[in-house]
């Protein structure tokens, strides 16, 4: 019986031997098509070879190629688990001919590698071809010799492939596998073909065709093959098995997930869901994927919160799903070897994921299950969907995971009126500018001429004021000024608008920011100063040109810190919002911890070693693939016009940027971080200066440091020891403190014994210690209750408007009493409330004013608890 890494290897070498070129699965993150969410099929990496787009230095090729299946158009998610062949992530053979052969050699591969290299029985094969394809056809069945029992004719919706509505497309032919009349199902092309019996293996596809708009089909010059079999089917089928969760890998990942949940029952369908899940998340961290709440990073987000969930069914308590990653790299690190490579790196993301989520996931079971217990019909109502979502952070697609598990439904129209509401609430509460670009209807092309100067002679073509077209600005007013053209930067890519002034004559208007309405017209927001300005005014737009000198400092630098820390963090690193202006620049970064003070230091070396080298900074007007395929980057979601601007400072920064750029990296000066702090799961946030903003830093620092030295009454050069010795000092008066504290709790404790009532037979001791910690507080229960033997003893401190109490039962009376409860017992009339073990709990509160009575009350307590 072939393992499924032998399989995978089979494949490729028969087809390398049939002269075809192995070609390294792609990432799960498409380079070559934005429509995509994720690689869905082994042709992705191949399109543009097959449009005619890419030349490749071969015209046969063969892959295995990872792929997920788990958003947008393409999505199992909710299905996976619970059927015997829906996955998230999956692996698909293939091979390809780039206007090679065609179909009577791919039909001729496909049949020889399945009967004779996986020895399948031929008798258990079942062909379909498009019903008009008759070459196919005769094939097959003429010679290949197919069993024409075994053969059918289908129809366009299931044997014709195509890109799109216009483009490359043709027939298919699909071979199926027949497994036994013990399977409910019938042949494909019946109306039984729904069930498992025939099961489809490999799809051959015939790009014949060239469809235009009107439907017209062409044939094209050199027609191609794109074929796909699922690995883990036929895997399946070449180990005895019918289900893919069957085979030697998932069976493996399987044990792994139910050691870690102590459980022999190897058929619960969370244990499918976490190994499938286990996939789809390690290979998506290792192209470059982390958890967030859009796009790819949401998608991965949700398939780990549902592998999660599925193992707090499985009464796993623990954080637990980054370790099933080594388990997958001994299964798959053969095959890709980048995965071992960053094991280190994909746990860490999937352990952080994890802990973030623990909390959410069991507050939100925890109300969900009340709701659904209460439940007088079968669907959760919209008010508690949304109430999960806004108030606990319980993603709906989660709860509608739940709810099809219980065969129960979710009031979506009910939920989306409340988010309906929740807009409403937030767009009532938000304040309102008289400058909101949303309020200017204005259709109008500003175009921009500041990349090569800073002032311009220009004409006034529009005016606002409050909101509302105007023929003039007074002085003193408020307003907004449309130009004919502009040198000013308006606010975009993250870059601040330009500052500056319009004036002529006795006319001068400051302009405070520059901003977009739409995409094409630039608004310039300021105040008269003097004078009026009227439309149809000609004036001279200049811009503040320091502080348009120091932005582009900034976003040069900017470009070459996120270089930097792709090089430093790795390459899942990418832009997720920026800020720079005169001051300073903001950058907003996909990673998933902390950055340390070591990597932080690296990555300002790295920037400052490019500034030094003092790179010309370039820029090139490119058609966008030809930016693309140059290794620009760009930003994953955002709209670029068919011509863009590729920024690049050496090879060591490319991207795409419409912004303004130092001429040198050499004029940026110098770079320093000066912050660095999270600001969502899995978004990390970076503060720097440059330049003169450098030297100002360094100046303060300065005048910090002498300050600091004056106060130690040292120099600036012994600073660091006079903190050590302060330090040591205040360790050491600490030290003594505690056991002063300590001694003085002792000395209290052998009174406060005297103080001990019995109550059934249990020695009862409550009692005020003020002055004392938590610590002398334990400590002082503890001896107390060495000294009582059997006892119930709660001590409390006052220190402002905060009390703290200890409670201490000794082991043998917390059958009859828990500390815990008798902590509670007085911190409820304290203003508080606590915990801790049976024999040991503490608690606090903010009414010292009620200590002495509520320390009174605990005889009582006692006996009524015990019925003494």
């Amino acid at each position: 019986m072939m393992s499924t890494n032998e399989i995978r290897q089979a494949f490729l070498d028969y087809f390398h031997g049939k002269g075809h070129e192995i070609v390294a699965s792609s990432p799960l993150v498409p380079g070559n098509d934005p429509t995509l969410l994720f690689t869905n099929a082994g042709m992705v990496q191949f399109k543009e070879t097959f449009l005619g787009q890419e030349k490749r230095p071969y015209t046969r090729a063969t892959s295995v190629q990872r792929c997920v299946r788990a958003g947008g158009k393409h999505n199992d998610l909710e299905n996976v688990g619970y059927t015997a062949r829906h996955h998230t992530f999956f692996e698909m053979l293939g091979n390809f001919s780039f206007g090679d052969y065609f179909k009577r050699e791919a039909i001729q591969y496909a049949w020889e590698f399945l009967t004779e290299v996986a020895r399948l029985p031929a008798e258990k094969l079942w062909v379909t071809v498009f019903e008009d394809d008759d070459e196919a056809a005769d094939i097959w069945l003429k010679e290949i010799g197919v069993d024409p029992a075994r053969f059918s004719r289908i129809g366009a919706k299931d044997n014709f492939w195509s890109m799109g509505d216009t483009g490359p497309c043709g027939p298919c032919t699909e071979i199926f596998y027949d497994h036994g009349p013990d399977v409910a199902g019938g042949p494909p092309g019946t109306p039984e073909e729904d069930g498992d019996r025939y099961i489809e293996i490999w799809n051959l596809v015939f790009m014949q065709y060239d469809r235009d708009k009107d439907g017209k089909l062409t044939p094209l010059p050199a027609p191609s093959v794109d074929t796909g079999m699922g690995l883990e089917r036929l895997a399946a089928i070449l180990q005895n098995g019918h289900e893919n969760y069957d085979i030697d890998l998932f069976q493996n990942l399987i044990k792994a997930v139910a050691r870690l949940a102590n459980t022999d029952d190897l058929k619960q369908a969370s244990l499918r869901v976490i190994a499938d899940h286990i996939r789809a998340c390690s290979f998506l961290v290792v192209d470059g994927v982390i958890p967030s709440n859009e796009g790819r990073g949401y998608v991965l987000r949700r398939i780990i919160r549902r592998a999660i969930r599925h193992g707090y069914k499985l009464g796993i308590n623990e954080t637990f799903f980054y370790k099933l990653v080594a388990p997958l790299c001994d299964e798959m690190g053969d095959a890709y070897p980048e995965l071992p490579v960053v094991r280190e790196q994909v746990e860490r993301v999937l352990r952080t994921e994890e802990e973030r989520f623990a909390e959410t996931l069991d507050q939100g079971m925890k109300i969900l299950e009340l709701a659904i217990g209460e439940l007088k019909g079968k669907v959760i109502p919209g008010e508690t969907i949304f109430k999960l979502y806004d108030t606990y952070g319980f993603p709906y697609d989660l709860t509608g995971d739940i709810a099809r598990e219980r065969n129960l439904e979710l009031d979506s129209e009910g939920f989306e009126r409340e988010m309906t509401a929740q807009r409403e609430r937030a767009r009532a509460a938000g304040k309102f500018h008289t400058t909101d670009t949303g309020e200017l209807k204005l259709d109008v092309t500003t175009p921009f001429t500041g990349y090569e100067h800073l002032a311009e002679d220009t004409r006034v073509i529009a005016l606002f004021h409050d909101g509302q077209s105007v023929d003039s600005l007074e002085e003193g007013q408020e307003g907004v000024v449309v130009l004919e053209q502009t040198p000013f930067y308006a606010e975009s890519g993250g870059q601040a608008g330009d500052i500056g002034v319009l004036e002529e004559a006795d006319v001068s208007f400051d302009v405070s920011d520059t901003q977009k309405a739409g995409a094409d017209t630039i608004l310039h927001i300021g105040k008269m100063r003097r004078g009026a300005l009227t439309v149809g005014d000609i004036i001279t737009a200049e811009v503040d040109t320091a502080a348009r000198q120091a932005t582009a400092l900034n976003h040069s630098a900017t470009h070459l810190m996120h270089a930097a820390l792709r090089q430093v963090l790795g390459e899942h690193v990418t832009q997720k919002g920026s800020l720079v202006d005169a001051g300073r620049l903001r950058f907003d970064f996909s990673h998933f911890e902390a950055v340390t003070p070591e990597q932080l230091s690296e990555i300002e070396n790295i920037v400052n070693a490019h500034i030094r080298a003092n790179h010309k900074v370039e820029t090139k007007l490119m058609n966008i693939d030809d930016a693309r395929a140059s290794g620009a980057m760009a930003l994953f979601g955002e709209k670029y016009a068919d011509e863009v601007r590729v920024l690049s400072m050496s090879d060591f920064s490319v991207e795409l940027c419409g912004g303004t750029h130092a001429r040198r990296t050499g004029d940026i000066g110098v770079f320093k971080i000066i912050n660095e702090t999270g600001t969502a799961a899995g978004i990390r946030r970076i503060e720097a200066v440059t330049g003169a903003g450098v030297l100002q830093r360094i100046a303060e620092d300065e005048a910090r440091l002498n300050s600091v030295a004056k106060l130690l009454k040292g120099s600036r050069e012994d600073v660091n020891d006079k903190v050590t010795q302060l330090l040591e000092r205040q360790r050491k008066l600490e030290k003594e403190l505690e056991q002063l504290k300590g001694k003085l709790a002792s000395s209290a404790g052998s009174d406060l014994a005297a103080q001990a009532v019995d109550v059934g037979g249990i020695k009862i001791l409550a009692a005020r210690l003020d002055g004392a910690d938590a610590k002398a507080l334990r400590d002082t229960v503890d001896q107390l209750k060495n000294k009582l033997g059997t006892s119930a003893i709660i001590l409390g401190a006052a220190e402002g408007d905060k009390v703290t109490l200890i409670a201490g039962v000794s082991k043998d009376a917390t059958d009859r009493i828990k500390a815990g409860e008798l902590v509670n017992s007085v911190a409820q009339q304290v203003g508080g409330k606590g915990g801790g073990r049976p024999d040991m709990a503490q608690a606090g509160g903010n009414n010292p004013a009620a200590l002495d009575g509520a320390l009174a009350s605990v005889a009582a307590w006692v006996q009524a608890q015990i019925g003494a």
